[in-house]
């Protein structure tokens, strides 16, 4: 069994990092990683690509170390996450009066209501990225999870379309092309972090996914197993790390480390008498900073990102009484101390910390077990959903809801510091949910003169 399943490719290309996973289902349906590089990312901003030529040096990084952990590996073709400011979503509702309204419905009359969203109007300039279906109805029988098999004059849905800005995919497409490896997909990077955390009770109930990222924090929204609402927020660790950096007056990397190492979210939990000592730049004497004023800068950037989730669940009517499974926090930034505690006040709602352990084999290495991986092992998940969706395309008693087909698409040492002193209604389960998100779109943003760059 194992040896027949194949070996997918999540890339992560992240403002901080770039991650390359490589894993393969065993016989009981847990991921067994069979190579894992990292590597620093310098040419993303805010999740998008912005310098192609440093993030090709950075994939080629991370495919090297991935290489290495593991020298028979190939590499050829992955999944990549996308995220960015310009990731937009909205809802739309969709109809197709059937022609044989005798015979059940066929999943080629689902395939065609989903296709007529990729219509909708959007701006000039975007592109859709996925058609997410959310209910469907049969004439007046609403809250349908699976259509097929029902008999009816009317098939229609609630749809959750994402779209994006068609350049900052196409330099996607571009760095990683370039790196001589070819797009098997994109995944919006909310969608593969909830994948990677999700457990089929949390589908079920109401649950916010709030990943925290170098440049963005991305967030997804979920009730009785739909998917709600997506958005990303524009900020992230590097914000609070320039946040530090200004209000401390110090380098980059000592504000980096200073979060990493002394950082709290939660001012009123930090020690009054604690102090960091900052070497001198030059022969300058050494300084001291305040435990407790860099937990203050560090948790007014919290807050204000807290507050646009605030927002973001309001928007859609999820209230407290609705999200019976609270916050899940995962991502790098998920790490810092004391945020579930400044999470679950600023938002009235329970909160935890999110690991990607719950897909995985028990002999994986500890290192991908921590938040900021969440998105990758994401990544790998979803490309078993597009692949076992085609085989059971193959046997159509094994229905599936099938959206589109894949289309072609040094750590820097930072000064040494020191101390002084220290009853729900039966929904779609997780399988279900990834089996309705996946699709490919490079092609789409592919133009004439591409394929010779």
């Amino acid at each position: 069994m194992t040896n027949e399943q194949p070996i997918i490719v999540g890339l992560d290309i992240g403002t901080t990092k770039i991650a390359a996973i490589a894993g393969r289902k065993n016989e009981f349906g847990k991921l067994e990683i069979l190579g894992f590089g990292l590597a620093n990312s310098n040419g993303v901003q805010h999740g998008m690509v912005l310098n192609i030529d440093q993030t090709i040096k950075a994939i080629e990084t991370a495919l090297k170390n991935c290489y290495e952990s593991n020298p028979g590996l190939e590499i050829n073709e992955v999944y990549v996450g996308i995220a960015g400011h310009h990731i937009k979503s909205l809802q739309t509702r969709g109809d197709i009066v059937r022609h044989s309204t005798d015979d059940e419905i066929k999943q080629l009359e689902i395939d065609q209501l989903v296709a007529d969203q990729y219509k909708t109007y959007i701006p000039a300039g975007d592109q859709i990225i996925d058609v997410i279906p959310q209910e469907y109805t049969v004439d007046n029988i609403p809250n349908i999870v699976d259509p097929i098999g029902y008999t009816g004059v009317k098939v229609g849905a609630n749809f959750h379309i994402i779209t994006g800005d068609r350049n900052a995919i196409r330099n996607i497409n571009r760095s990683v092309e370039k790196a001589g490896l070819k797009v098997k997909d994109l995944m919006l990077q909310p969608l593969a972090s909830s994948a990677a955390v999700m457990s089929e009770q949390d589908i079920e109930a109401g649950i916010a996914i709030l990943d925290i990222g170098g440049g963005t924090t991305d967030l997804a929204v979920f009730y009785e197993g739909i998917l709600k609402h997506t958005a990303v927020i524009p900020f992230g660790g590097e914000n609070i790390t320039n946040d530090i950096k200004m209000g401390l007056g110090v380098l980059k990397t000592q504000a980096e480390l200073m979060k990493v190492q002394y950082g709290s979210a939660l001012s009123e939990a930090a020690q009054n008498n604690a102090f960091i000592k900052i070497p001198g730049l030059r022969g300058l004497p050494s300084r001291e900073i305040s435990v407790k004023n860099l937990a203050s800068i560090i948790q007014a950037r919290m807050s204000e990102i807290l507050a646009f989730v605030t927002f973001h669940l309001k928007q859609v009517g999820m209230d407290n009484k609705m999200m019976t499974g609270g916050i899940v926090l995962t991502g790098g930034g998920s790490q810092l101390k004391h945020l579930i505690q400044l999470t679950e006040y600023a938002t009235g709602l329970n909160a935890r910390i999110g690991y990607p352990n719950e897909h995985l084999a028990s002999n994986h290495i500890s290192e991908l077990e921590k938040p900021m991986y969440s998105t990758c092992i994401g990544l790998i998940l979803k490309g078993y959903s597009v692949y076992e969706s085609n085989q059971n395309r193959l046997y159509p008693e094994q229905r599936r809801t099938h959206l589109k087909p894949p289309v072609q698409v040094e750590e820097q040492p930072a000064p040494e510091m020191v101390i002084k002193t220290i009853p729900v209604k039966e929904r779609k389960t997780l399988k279900g949910f990834m089996d309705s998100i996946k699709g490919g779109l490079i092609d789409l943003f592919k133009e004439d003169g591409d394929s010779a760059l």
